[in-house]
């Protein structure tokens, strides 16, 4: 790869091609890195749940939130802000894993809020209510003044790191199976 040129896909849009660590992370050109999730994958949402589930469970929620926003540009409009806010809580334990807390706590939150409208009716089995809970919950404790600073590109000094497995959350309405 010639680091000079910028990576393009077939259309010539922008691209970024460096392989990506389990967060996200683009790695140096020729280390192996974590397969990344194919773009555009339509799915039921029964699938995009069980999927997304997989891949926090495995401690990657980077590619939760890939999954997360496929089903935002491709669901009907009236669950858009579901799929938008579990895309922002996946990519907010992505930053809270990575060591940004202020940009992790602001990412839980707003996503959190995205997904208020659907606290009752438990869309696709989808335990919204203790989705809010958890997403309220990890963000007081990565970042507990609550201030959202501003969003850093990296870790910040002296923020708690996550373990984005150990964290993840049940995306299914009920108690998770095995705890």
């Amino acid at each position: 790869m010639d680091e000079s040129r910028r990576d393009r896909d077939e259309e010539g849009r922008a691209r970024n091609a460096r392989p990506r660590d389990g967060l996200g992370r683009p790695l140096p050109y020729g280390i192996p890195g974590v397969e990344r999730q194919p773009e555009g994958v339509v799915r039921s949402p029964g699938e995009t749940v069980r999927e997304a589930q997989r891949l926090l469970d495995a401690g990657m929620p980077f590619h939760a939130h890939e999954v997360f926003e496929d089903a935002w540009k491709s669901g009907p409009d009236e669950e858009r802000e579901l799929w938008r806010g579990l895309a922002q809580m996946a990519v907010g334990l992505t930053h809270a894993a990575r060591g940004n807390a202020a940009g992790g706590a602001r990412l839980l939150r707003r996503g959190a809020a995205a997904v208020e409208g659907f606290r009752t009716a438990d869309p696709h089995g989808i335990g919204v209510d203790g989705l809010i809970g958890w997403a309220r919950e990890l963000a007081g404790r990565v970042d507990p003044s609550g201030s959202g600073g501003a969003e850093a590109a990296g870790p910040q000094e002296g923020a708690p790191v996550v373990d984005a497995a150990a964290e993840a959350p049940w995306l299914r309405r009920g108690d998770r199976p095995g705890k």
